[in-house]
């Protein structure tokens, strides 16, 4: 008995540390070979920056041919906790319109970004509300009974 309390309190010391560590967690473009600080503005072109760092995460919205961004950001989460962003990279390839070549090349962190205020107030929908049980009654005897003889089902109206 006297030897099987220290191994239940080394096993049970070992379960609570394993349990501290984060989950962390890769999302969006991941660098394989090339950095997407490696391209160089006036020589890289289009065509270059797509075989060297693939398709962009996304582009910008009015002009998609001109700006392409390659975001990537790594999350921690800890048991029990929300998922914190613990890292952001936000690079934004900004092309010339008329050779294609590329402009600039700028890099964001997380420390770049912005929170913004979400609003909670809703629109009203039009029309009434409805109580629970007019939702779960509305149906009732709906539509089941016909009631004339046009509204019998098989035959046509007459025209």
């Amino acid at each position: 008995m006297l030897r099987i309390a220290p191994l239940v309190a080394v096993a049970a010391l070992a379960l609570s540390a394993a349990a501290c560590a984060p989950v962390v967690g890769l999302h969006g473009f991941q660098v394989v070979d090339v950095k997407p600080s490696d391209i160089v503005a006036g020589t890289d072109t289009k065509e270059t920056v797509l075989a060297r760092l693939g398709t962009p995460s996304t582009t910008s919205t009015f002009e998609p041919d001109q700006v392409w961004y390659y975001i990537s950001q790594t999350s921690e989460r800890y048991t029990y906790n929300r998922p914190q962003i613990s890292q952001r990279s936000v690079t934004e390839i900004t092309f010339d319109k008329a050779d294609s070549k590329v402009a600039s090349v700028r890099t964001l962190g997380l420390d770049d970004g912005q929170k913004i205020a979400m609003e909670r107030r809703e629109t009203p929908t039009r029309g009434r509300s409805l109580t629970v049980m007019e939702q779960l009654l509305g149906n009732v005897a709906r539509g089941q009974l016909p009631r004339t003889d046009e509204d019998v089902p098989g035959q046509r109206r007459p025209d």
